[in-house]
């Protein structure tokens, strides 16, 4: 497997991983092991951008359940992603010195800066830390089709998925036993098998970009930095 030297580079993380083994809320372990991971990476040297979910504490798809219209829930899923937004910046500001710049897709001049392209790639150039809020600001559109349009927009080189699975699997391997991990796949075998990734109109614009996505586990320890300086701890779609 050909590894190239990457200076850009986007992280998804969905809600959940904030909320500890519950998935809800922010759980103080986790948020700071997910600080300290983002931090090693950016002292590494990369530009790096995040795109946060808000899964913890509000999901869009949650709109049946409380008889509510879907948009109305997306809207609040967007703001959730905000909350999350705002605890990491905080984390990676007064525990690691890491200058951070929290972009919304949403206006919210109080709290954070509107998402203007020109304005994270200067934030990037100068060394800041950038997450992105607020998904795409449009309803019935996911945080990671959020995380494939702010990545080509401010030209990353690669999306890593950090997740609490070591990568791709053909089955869930948290029930199956016998669920096997893929090394690397392409765009059409995640869309053809409906592996759950990414969404299909994600996977579809990191295809037609060809966008690299790599699926690792967050696990501390330096894990993010060691996926992405050795795809083999993952898996790679491209």
């Amino acid at each position: 497997m050909t590894k190239k030297s990457y200076k850009r580079v986007l992280l998804k993380l969905s809600g959940e991983m904030l909320g500890g083994e519950e998935g809800s809320g922010i759980e103080t372990h986790a948020i700071e092991m997910i600080a300290s991971e983002i931090a090693e990476v950016h002292r590494r040297g990369y530009e790096l951008a995040i795109v946060i979910g808000g899964g913890n504490i509000f999901r869009g798809s949650q709109a049946a359940a409380f008889g509510m219209e879907r948009a109305s829930a997306d809207y609040m899923g967007m703001l959730a992603t905000c909350i999350n937004g705002l605890a990491l910046q905080a984390i990676l500001e007064t525990q690691h010195q890491i200058p951070t710049r929290v972009m919304t897709a949403i206006h919210m001049p109080e709290l954070a800066e509107p998402y203007i392209r020109r304005k994270a790639t200067k934030h990037l150039d100068s060394g800041r830390l950038v997450i992105f809020a607020g998904g795409t600001g449009n309803p019935l559109f996911t945080t990671d089709t959020a995380a494939s349009l702010r990545a080509q927009e401010i030209s990353a080189e690669i999306i890593l998925k950090g997740t609490k699975v070591d990568g791709i699997y053909d089955k869930d391997p948290a029930i199956f036993d016998d669920a096997v991990k893929y090394q690397e796949l392409s765009y059409l075998d995640v869309i053809s098998r409906k592996l759950q990734v990414m969404d299909a109109t994600a996977i579809t614009m990191c295809m037609e970009a060809q966008l690299p996505v790599l699926v690792f586990q967050l696990e501390g320890g330096g894990s993010a930095l060691k996926a992405l300086e050795d795809f083999r701890r993952g898996t790679v779609v491209r």
